[in-house]
């Protein structure tokens, strides 16, 4: 979960219906049962621009995990800066595992701005123990990752950063349908507005596919541009 991250951007101020079918079959402890289900091998790479122009870039690649579970491998890299001076910079390396549709095993770092935050969190029997900068202790019962690419997102007030271990409320809302642009290509997708410490808009297909984010804030628009379609 960048958003706080992004927030501390914004301050900095630097110048410059198938979707709906699928809803009805979503388990927040796991995967959705939309269509499409993540396969070792599947990667979703986003570039992400910030006013039109380039700001780095947001990828999820999955594999096979030692224990024959399904690993979620998160990579994000944002730069801003005037000219050669970096004013802001963020980097997160963050892995979820899966094994039978549950959350076994998470892991992540970040670094914004030389500040070091990481999280480790393992299940134990029905419990999710997480050792974090920001919280350590039990997680709530079938918390899922603040990483956007599970479509079980859409039904749950709280996630768990992959940044720190901080537990977040949130809301999220189906907004409706519309066309958008991903992968170079126009596609049908549901939109959903997620309010947590920002207002952020996520998209996605009628598989369930994850194809697009966008928000504003002080007047800067961030989004992120699906770079094929997986």
């Amino acid at each position: 979960m960048i958003l706080r991250a992004l927030v501390s951007l914004a301050v900095l101020t630097v110048a410059a219906t198938g979707a709906a079918a699928a809803d009805a079959g979503v388990t927040p402890a796991g995967f959705s049962l939309a269509q499409w289900q993540p396969q070792a091998g599947d990667v979703i790479r986003f570039d992400v621009l910030r006013e039109g122009k380039p700001f780095g870039s947001h990828s999820v690649a999955f594999d096979t995990g030692a224990d024959g579970g399904l690993t979620a491998r998160t990579e994000v890299s944002l730069r801003a800066g005037l000219g050669p001076v970096t004013l802001f910079r963020y980097k997160l390396d963050a892995t979820e595992t899966w094994l039978d549709g549950k959350l076994v095993d998470v892991r992540g770092e970040v670094v914004q701005d030389g500040d070091k935050r990481a999280v480790t969190a393992k299940r134990d029997g029905a419990a999710l123990r997480v050792k974090g900068s920001d919280f350590s202790g039990v997680a709530p019962k079938d918390i899922i990752p603040a990483s956007h690419w599970n479509f079980a997102q859409t039904q749950a007030d709280k996630l768990l950063s992959t940044e720190d271990g901080e537990i977040l409320d949130v809301k999220i809302a189906r907004t409706g349908r519309e066309t958008i642009k991903a992968a170079g290509q126009s596609i049908e997708a549901t939109r959903y507005r997620l309010d947590s410490a920002i207002d952020v808009d996520l998209w996605y297909d009628d598989q369930g596919r994850w194809v697009k984010l966008a928000f504003e804030t002080r007047g800067q628009d961030i989004e992120y541009v699906l770079a094929e379609m997986y």
